[in-house]
């Protein structure tokens, strides 16, 4: 079996995608706080470990920039009117690594940016990793069914814990400590537990 469909993460094979976590999406989307911190501690993490990052912003001349909290400043933000990030451009620059063909995907909405976006990277051969504590919408139905779907396509749904320590592999990494420091407390609820019921779709 091959690496790509075991959906191994690995810190020289993975870019990280954070997709539009804007202002003017602080107040409809649901868990916005929580998720916004997963994605934080992710490219805190990321940027310890030498990943690159690909930031996109839906329209910000109408819907502002990316939210402070996140933690962008110095990152370059690729502006976007289409759903998926895979813009000419995002394109343009992944080609400049081309050895990377993991992508781990945050943001927002599951339903419209992040769903586009997964189709699109899977489409084109890459290993997609959707965080789903870090990823959400305005409604909990859309988000739900939209995890569905995109598991259904092929993509792998994980947390951001599960990321981090995925990239790190090994106790004896020398970036252990450093990257541990992150997630020494849990990670905020997101609400997914509440969407775990018996005839949940992701568990089928």
């Amino acid at each position: 079996m091959s690496l790509t469909r075991l959906g191994r993460l690995g810190q020289k094979s993975s870019v990280l995608f954070l997709c539009d976590m804007q202002e003017k999406f602080r107040h409809n989307i649901a868990f916005f706080p929580q998720i916004v911190s997963v994605a934080s501690r992710i490219l805190q993490a990321g940027k310890i470990l030498e990943l690159p990052v690909i930031v996109t912003e839906q329209y910000p001349k109408g819907l502002g920039p990316t939210v402070p909290e996140l933690g962008t400043d110095g990152i370059k933000k690729y502006s976007k009117t289409c759903f998926s990030m895979l813009t000419p451009e995002v394109e343009q620059e992944l080609q400049s690594f081309p050895e990377r063909r993991t992508v781990i995907l945050c943001g927002i909405e599951t339903q419209a940016c992040i769903m586009s976006t997964t189709l699109d990277l899977l489409e084109k051969g890459f290993d997609v990793h959707v965080v789903a504590d870090a990823c959400s919408s305005r409604s909990q139905v859309d988000r739900l069914i939209a995890l569905s779907r995109i598991k259904q396509s092929g993509a792998f749904l994980t947390t951001g814990e599960g990321v981090i320590l995925q990239l790190l592999q090994d106790f004896t990494h020398p970036k252990f400590k450093e990257v541990q420091k992150l997630i020494r407390e849990p990670a905020p609820d997101s609400g997914l537990l509440s969407l775990f019921q018996s005839q949940n779709p992701l568990m089928t």
